[in-house]
């Protein structure tokens, strides 16, 4: 498999992680969806998701499917 490539806007952490070391950051992948890796290790592996899958997990977030603990 081919490493995907990544928008030129790069790599995202969440504006909540402020000056947190353990976060995961997102970008989008050209063309098909979303990529996600943990912002300590940036040459690491990312886990990838298609377009549709994204948006679902976004809206299940922002409808409170996953409760804060």
């Amino acid at each position: 498999m081919t490493k995907p490539e990544i928008s030129t806007r790069g790599w995202y952490k969440s504006s909540y992680s402020a000056q947190a070391t353990e976060c995961v950051e997102t970008g989008r992948v050209v063309s098909s969806g979303m990529a996600v890796r943990d912002s300590k290790d940036p040459n690491g592996p990312a886990l990838l998701f298609p377009a549709a899958a994204w948006s679902s997990f976004v809206t299940s977030i922002k409808t409170g499917e996953f409760p804060n603990t």
